[in-house]
């Protein structure tokens, strides 16, 4: 007997298919919850019938299938009894071919904890069947099992297991507190709070790198980065499907079922609380910055995403928002040539990101839309135009400011700058070869933070910079 949750998908199908209704339809979402007045097994059948999962895109346990695959080899019958709805089950069953009989919920009954207990009790009689389970409820079935297969288990679930049943087999293992660490790390997309730095960029700009706007600008990058987590958590669990069947993207901790998606909503809370909180020490102007950064953010993530055009629009305007929120944090103007270099320069990096997934989209063989997208293949040429175009218009900008009398009150060998102006023709230019080839496998911004030319650039326009100024 095998659980179907948890046990054999390293996932929660009710809360998948919750969250489909909620990035595609909050609508049916609604009228879900409305029937949970007739119980648990109504409301999974009402989700189940609004919203259809694949069975093959769902992420399994090797483990678990194994264990199924050589008991039926063995000539043992293999069931499936899941407190999940009876259509989820089926389809998981019809696309395994494992399973002499499957057990659901069906409309009326909850199939779980002390229910499935007595099922199995009065299908197979006590001690007559051996039971795969991974949660607290499933100790109301393993107290009648002969064996008690406890998958993954934490210590504390498997003493009470052992003390459910006499004979219990581990499949599988927890993680450490160091994996589950790095887990979270992934998941938290820390690599990518490098994006926030700039919000130091009105501070350096203006050359008032004292200590309290410098304290600033941290509490601000700090903020920013909690609150950019709480809608990469977000955004993951939104995108669910579409990372599945990404090259990449499919390695995600919630993807790939390395992180429960019944942990997210409280990180997403805490990350969420703990920027907002930052955001109070500072002043109401930021904590405006960060309230429209996230409300951008979250629809973006419902929706805008999948909108041509709008989405890079967005993902620009987001770049640029950070900015605002260094001037808003420490008070410093950004000056008309900065705004106008970013805006110009983020939309670039937007449009590469997009022409990068369709690439790779179409270099695995695919022909329709991008999925989870707006773009089609033969958007490609577009997009790098749009890329191009924007790239060396923001170097068009710096080349005007180096060339205006704007630079006379900050640097005293303004002549020094034209160093950046090469630099920048030679990275943009660089950028855009890459995402050409396929080659570029990051975001642009995390790209440039990563690699070893493009770090060796900035280095050298960091002493142009210096040598400007001093």
């Amino acid at each position: 007997m095998l659980d179907l949750d948890g046990t054999l998908l390293r996932t929660d199908t009710l809360a998948e298919t919750l969250l489909r209704l909620a990035a595609t339809d909050p609508l049916a979402l609604m009228e879900a919850a409305v029937t949970m007045r007739h119980g648990r097994a109504a409301f999974k059948q009402h989700v189940a019938a609004a919203q259809t999962l694949d069975a093959a895109a769902l992420t399994y346990n090797d483990e678990v299938l194994a264990l199924a695959r050589d008991a039926r080899a063995a000539g043992r019958p293999v069931y499936l009894v899941t407190a999940a709805d009876q259509s989820i089950a089926d389809a998981v069953a019809g696309h395994l071919g494992l399973f002499d009989g499957v057990y659901g919920s069906d409309g009326a009954r909850n199939l779980k904890g002390a229910a499935k207990g007595a099922l199995l009790v009065d299908r197979f009689g006590e001690g007559g069947f051996d039971y795969a389970g991974d949660a607290e409820a499933d100790l109301a079935v393993w107290r009648h099992a002969a064996t008690a297969i406890v998958v993954d288990p934490a210590p504390g679930l498997l003493r009470r297991a052992k003390t459910a049943c006499g004979s219990v087999r581990v499949l599988g293992r927890a993680p450490s507190g160091a994996q589950q660490l790095r887990v979270w790390v992934r998941a938290l997309r820390v690599h990518q709070w490098a994006k926030n730095i700039l919000v130091f960029l009105p501070v350096i700009a203006a050359h008032r790198m004292g200590l309290a706007t410098l304290s600033q600008s941290t509490i601000g990058f700090v903020a920013f980065s909690l609150c950019a987590s709480s809608v990469y958590l977000l955004n993951d669990l939104l995108d669910l499907p579409h990372d599945r069947l990404h090259p990449s993207k499919r390695r995600r901790p919630f993807a790939s079922g390395a992180l429960k998606l019944n942990r997210a909503p409280g990180m997403i809370a805490a990350c969420l609380g703990g920027g907002f909180l930052l955001a109070l020490t500072l002043n109401p102007r930021f904590l405006l910055m960060l309230a429209v950064y996230y409300a951008c953010t979250v629809t973006y993530s419902f929706g805008l995403k999948r909108k041509p055009v709008w989405d890079v629009m967005m993902l620009a305007g987001l770049y640029t928002l950070r900015v605002f929120a260094g001037s808003a944090a420490t008070g410093i103007r950004i000056s008309p040539w900065l705004l106008a270099f970013s805006l110009f320069l983020f939309f670039s990096l937007a449009v590469v990101k997009r022409q990068t997934e369709l690439v790779q989209h179409l270099r695995s063989g695919k022909t329709e839309k991008l999925s989870g997208r707006g773009y089609l293949p033969e958007d490609l040429g577009m997009l790098s135009a749009m890329a191009a175009s924007s790239g060396y218009m923001a170097v068009l900008v710096m080349a005007l400011y180096v060339n205006s009398g704007d630079v006379l009150p900050l640097y005293r060998h303004p002549t020094a700058l034209w160093t950046l102006c090469p630099i920048l023709l030679f990275w943009v230019s660089r950028v855009l070869m890459l995402a050409h080839r396929g080659q570029l496998h990051d975001d642009p911004v995390v790209f440039a933070l990563r690699d070893r030319v493009s770090l060796m650039l900035g280095a050298v326009g960091l002493c142009a910079f210096v040598a400007g100024a001093w």
